[in-house]
């Protein structure tokens, strides 16, 4: 199995350059002392999270490939349907994505906003209904983490924090179909290998933490996946990114939905951040207090969060900010 390099992740960070944003990494002076920590915040890209970077990396690719592509299908929960509808239209290409049902109602909006054409369907069926809408279509699959230009297009959120933050010694990543972590961990390993990389997933949601235990990938049913508040953490690993995660990651941390919550509150109460319960989880693990000394990166990796769950939340973890 051919996995992503450092030099493909250069690659894409040039590929994507005039279309997303260079994330600034900024200092959380509310932070550990010995664990200084640092706020990698994805959500303020143009669609409110990192799946732009591998959406612009693969259409850039498939179009240099093949100029004549005119359609292109996703299946996602959300931000990478976001993502790849964006991402389409600024290539004028026409976009199908296929969402659970019971993706949260702003990320199906805000897909349909950018032209694209949304289908939903039932839990644990959007892989299926995309590779018959693909057959119906002639449309070319943009997968949202099982191929290696998206691997590496999410690789460059790595490449930045190495770059403005070399003596890093922690980097957390929220993990669901494993491309943010595969790609981050890639880049980090290659240009900072003093720094240990952890991989972060719901207690609701932990495959694939008990996938590395047992070094092979477990299958958890979609019906435990769902209970998880982190919708966008209700993936997989593929084959492809668990290979990658085996090769990248030191540890799995999980964090309970109480320590989410609290860190969507922590966000937005200390850092000014809007967070989504999947972009939140990073912190949620930091706050834990298990990983080693010295400046620590956490990504917050999308801010497309229901109003009314921000409003339930601020509710009952105001206290203490």
């Amino acid at each position: 199995m051919q996995l992503v390099t450092i030099d493909d992740i250069r690659t894409a960070a040039e590929r994507i350059r005039p279309h997303v944003v260079r994330t600034p990494l900024l200092p959380a002076l509310w932070g550990d002392p010995d664990r200084p920590l640092w706020v990698k915040p994805e959500s303020l890209q143009a669609i409110g999270a990192f799946k732009v970077r591998g959406a612009f990396n693969a259409l850039a690719a498939l179009r240099a490939a093949d100029p004549a592509v005119s359609d292109v299908v996703a299946y996602s929960s959300g931000n990478h349907a976001q993502a790849v509808a964006y991402a389409a239209a600024t290539f004028g290409l026409q976009a199908h994505i296929v969402m659970p049902e019971e993706t949260p109602s702003i990320k199906v909006e805000a897909t349909r906003r950018h032209g694209a054409r949304v289908v939903l369907c039932g839990a644990g069926q959007r892989e299926r209904v995309a590779d018959e809408v693909a057959r119906d279509t002639g449309a070319v699959m943009i997968p949202p983490f099982d191929h290696p230009d998206v691997i590496a297009g999410q690789g460059t959120v790595g490449l930045e924090i190495a770059e403005d933050l070399p003596d890093v010694r922690n980097v957390l990543v929220p993990v669901s179909g494993g491309g943010l972590c595969s790609g981050v961990g890639v880049a980090i390993r290659a240009l900072c290998p003093q720094a240990r990389v952890f991989g972060v997933e719901p207690d609701l949601a932990a495959d694939t933490t008990e996938g590395l235990r047992v070094a092979h990938r477990v299958d958890w049913p979609i019906e435990d996946r769902n209970r998880t508040i982190a919708d966008g953490l209700r993936s997989q690993p593929s084959d492809l990114t668990f290979a990658h995660l085996q090769q990248v990651v030191d540890d799995m941390i999980t964090v309970t939905e109480d320590e989410i919550r609290a860190a969507v509150a922590e966000f937005a109460l200390r850092g000014r951040l809007v967070s989504e319960a999947s972009g939140a989880v990073a912190l949620a693990a930091y706050r834990r207090g298990v990983t080693p000394a010295g400046p620590t990166v956490v990504v917050l990796s999308g801010g497309n969060i229901e109003p009314v769950t921000l409003k339930d939340i601020f509710a009952s973890h105001v206290n203490g900010y």
